[in-house]
């Protein structure tokens, strides 16, 4: 069950992710800004505690949920800065690549995971197709730029918030580790105040002139209900799995967002548009194909 819900997660995630790019490049959001708007509504997850019981966690527990939120705010941020320099169906995978070889060794040092030989394969499968889709020949990029830089340092913070996760997950309710690991996100949304663009942004209103300036506020809003299906259901595949596996096949989600991109590309450019080369997708045909592959060892 834990891997249909993951995968599911995943297909969403995807949706997010495309929704992110749109809406920091293409409606005037800087990432601190729309990091801000990312992690400050985090804190509403504490509205849930009266529904599914005021849990609190014991002792150091609290330096593990406070570690796991904001080291997923942090990677948020430094994600938005990537995909802001960079096109998301390049610096999202590499951020997935460096991603499972993280959440590998964190899981193995913290957790004591152990993987079987063809899960091990099936990482490595997954880690090399997530390098390949991370191949950049765009109109602004020739290969690597500072925003791959930030995917990376945003990869190894999210393996480091979801085997911070785990470790709670393994000891407290689902609900109580899910909401305190999320809620401690709003952490940095108290540290993009003090950034003034993001008090320049709560005070006016960009004019729309594109079609996601025109439609920011639907969009933003979607995008935030999808993305708090995707946490939950990649949460709870986490809590419930092995967490190196639930990592390492979110190479998946490249796989549903080069589709969507591909199809966006072709068939609504006025929407959404990256630049594609021949050669980049029998490229990424080939990383396709391999995650496809890597995905199957942790079903046989």
């Amino acid at each position: 069950m834990w891997l249909i819900l993951a995968i599911i997660g995943y297909f969403v995630l995807a949706l997010v992710v495309i929704l992110d790019k749109l809406i920091v490049s293409k409606s005037a959001q800087k990432p601190i800004v729309y990091t801000f708007y990312s992690t400050i509504f985090m804190f509403g997850a504490l509205l849930a505690l009266p529904f599914v019981g005021w849990g609190l966690l014991h002792g150091v527990d609290w330096l593990w949920a406070i570690g796991s939120g904001v080291a997923f705010g942090l990677a948020l941020w430094l994600l938005y800065l990537g995909v802001k320099e960079g096109e998301t169906s390049h610096i999202s995978p590499f951020n997935g690549a460096i991603f499972t070889a993280g959440i590998f060794l964190l899981a193995n040092l913290i957790l004591g995971e152990k993987l079987t030989n063809v899960q091990m394969a099936g990482t490595v499968v997954l880690g090399f197709a997530c390098l390949l889709l991370s191949f950049e020949r765009s109109q602004k990029h020739r290969g690597i730029h500072i925003g791959f830089l930030w995917a990376g340092i945003s990869g190894l913070l999210f393996a480091f918030s979801h085997v911070a996760a785990k470790e709670l997950y393994i000891v407290y309710p689902f609900w109580t580790a899910f909401i305190w690991t999320r809620a401690t996100t709003g952490l940095v949304g108290l540290f993009c105040l003090l950034f003034p663009s993001v008090w320049q942004a709560l005070r006016h209103h960009t004019k729309a002139k594109s079609y996601a300036r025109k439609h920011a506020g639907l969009i933003i809003i979607s995008d935030k209900i999808l993305s708090v299906v995707a946490v939950i259901l990649i949460q709870y595949a986490y809590a419930t799995g092995t967490v190196t596996v639930v990592g390492a096949i979110g190479g998946l989600q490249y796989v549903f967002m080069f589709v969507m991109v591909y199809l966006l590309t072709k068939f609504l450019p006025r929407i959404f548009k990256e630049y594609f080369t021949k050669r980049e997708l029998t490229i990424e045909i080939i990383a396709t194909i391999l995650v496809v592959i890597g995905s199957a060892f942790f079903v046989l």
